[in-house]
Order: C-alpha cells, then structure tokens, then sequence
C-alpha cells in the first residue's frame, strides 16, 4: 500500500506526532508503513536479524542504534530477509550498508546514513521497548508511516487494512 505522510498529517492533525527530518531513504519501496516492533540496541544486530527472521506481515520494526554512525545495523542480507518473511519497512536510527544492493530489493528503509563496516554480533539489547528519537516516541504495537516527505507516528492505525 502507498502512504503520503503529507495528506495523513492534514487528515489526522490531532493523531500524528512527525518525525525530525534525520533519515534517508533506502530500498525500492518509498512508501511503507504498519504497526511497529521495535528492537534498541548498540551496534550490534544480533537481535534485528532475529525478529527480521520472524513474520512480519503488516509490520515495521524500528531499531534504535543510538544514532551511532560507526557501523551498520543492516545489510543487504538482512534486507532480503525482511522481505521473505513479509516485513513491510525497517527504520533505523543507524546506518546500513549495501545501500546499492538494497535500493533493488522491495522493501522501505530509512536510516541516518550509510557506513560499510558490519556490526558485531553479541546478542544484547532490548526487544518492544518504547525507543524515542527524531523527536518522536516510538511505542511497540502503535503504528508508523514514511514515504519520501517523513516519518509519521501514531497510536492507531490510519489507514483501514
């Protein structure tokens, strides 16, 4: 499904929080959006590729990397594994790498910045904890949407499906 963050601000003005405009948009699809799982995390990405490795229909799961920019969080492996297991976007307060490879594969990310070293691989952080950054809090199960002008949040769905 297509989303214009634009028209859903101006439709739900009192509903939606906006997010500040950090990210970039990487992978085929612009537009994504659906109900948030989220992961924080530090430079590791042991806990994003298990929960990419789960189902993921109607989701996006929004990773809190404390905004480092000296690795990635995901690549395009892990973007690949999102789409198989039917992920609808990842938004990543990090970086990513493969971002050539990913912008051919139909899946929306957003993330602060590209960077090609990999992260490491310990196991530790946070599964569906409210993770706040952007200016913006971001609660497990409540609903994300982002396209091309944003990231917008709120606690209900906006769009019926």
């Amino acid at each position: 499904m297509t989303y214009q963050t634009a028209d859903l601000c101006d439709q739900y003005p009192q509903l939606v929080k906006v997010a500040d405009p950090i990210f970039r948009s990487y992978g085929a699809k612009i537009s994504f959006g659906g109900q948030i799982a989220t992961i924080k995390v530090h430079e590791d990405n042991v806990l994003v590729k298990e929960t990419l490795a789960q189902p993921g229909q109607g989701k996006v799961l929004v990773v809190d990397g404390g905004g480092s920019l000296r690795c990635a969080l995901v690549g395009d492996l892990l973007a690949k594994l999102a789409t198989d297991n039917e992920w609808e976007g990842i938004i990543i307060y990090g970086c990513i790498r493969d971002s050539l490879a990913i912008s051919q594969i139909s899946i929306g990310i957003k993330a602060l910045n590209t960077h090609p070293l990999k992260s490491v691989k310990h196991g530790r952080g946070d599964r569906n904890l409210p993770v706040n950054f952007a200016g913006v809090t971001f609660i497990h199960g409540h609903y994300v949407y982002a396209d091309a002008d944003g990231v917008i949040v709120s606690e209900q769905p906006l769009i019926p499906g």
